[in-house]
């Protein structure tokens, strides 16, 4: 609004990053809001499994899953809209179909519900905890042994477009497996128990051991050169909303997650 000449003091319009003194008449002119109407875009998606009910995505390292400030185009959502035609409503106009999110550059699966049956169903068997998450995460530092992160999370009290560990925050819970260790590095299956925005790279940043390529919550330093975390939802498990079969979904490493491996397996010497 600054930048598009609403924001007034003491007549004339205002600048990004204008001092105060104390006095001055402030006038601040809010547009009206524009009503919003998704299109579909014809977009590439990785299906992994479709049926009346769901459908089981792979996504990839980039798309937004659906549309907010910055990405109002060319998220999943737009993509489905295209491809299915008939997403559950219960969402909302921004969020049509959409049971849980992963983040913009962390890849893999997530299922999307696509009648208000099976939206319902799928919600209830995350907040029971029935749906299993799993992800595969690169961390810096060696990780001793197995282990959980049981730490509330929040928004940041300072910054607010983080997240952070904060005492009485919403409950969040972690477990974490080693499955290989390199000089400097560790490969972590994580699990999720509660799906709180962020919460593999926040917990695993608070123990001190962040994502490899997280650009938020990692160091600033970084050894490879990488366009988002290595961070993979690898499995999925839920029950089918209509027959109650338990599924189970895989998703493989993103080229460049597998590419790290295979460099960090070389220079150890072990087997790519």
């Amino acid at each position: 609004m600054i930048r598009d000449g609403q924001l007034w003091v003491n007549g004339k319009p205002a600048k990004a990053g204008m001092k105060l003194n104390g006095g001055e008449e402030i006038r601040l002119e809010i547009p009206a809001p524009q009503p919003m109407e998704l299109k579909a875009e014809d977009l590439p998606l990785d299906i992994v499994y479709e049926d009346g009910d769901i459908v089981v995505i792979n996504k990839p390292r980039g798309m937004v899953v659906h549309p907010a400030v910055g990405n109002m185009t060319g998220t999943l959502v737009h993509a489905l809209m295209y491809h299915c035609r008939d997403l559950s409503g219960i969402g909302g106009t921004i969020r049509p179909g959409i049971v849980h999110r992963i983040d913009k550059d962390t890849t893999g699966l997530l299922v999307v519900a696509k009648t208000d049956r099976a939206h319902q169903s799928l919600t209830e068997q995350l907040a029971q905890r029935r749906m299993h998450r799993t992800y595969w995460a690169l961390v810096e530092g060696v990780v001793k042994n197995d282990g959980q992160v049981d730490a509330p999370i929040a928004r940041h009290p300072v910054d607010r477009k983080k997240m952070a560990v904060v005492p009485g925050g919403r409950e969040a819970l972690t477990f974490y497996h080693v499955q290989e260790r390199f000089t400097a590095y560790t490969l972590l299956e994580c699990r999720l128990a509660t799906g709180r925005t962020h919460q593999i790279r926040v917990h695993m940043a608070h123990i001190k051991h962040p994502v490899v390529g997280d650009p938020v919550y990692g160091i600033r330093k970084q050894a490879f050169t990488l366009e988002g975390q290595l961070l993979h939802a690898l499995r999925l498990e839920l029950c089918h909303p209509v027959t109650g079969k338990t599924m189970e979904f895989s998703a493989p490493l993103p080229e460049d997650f597998a590419h790290v491996l295979q460099v960090l397996r070389r220079r150890e010497g072990r087997p790519l």
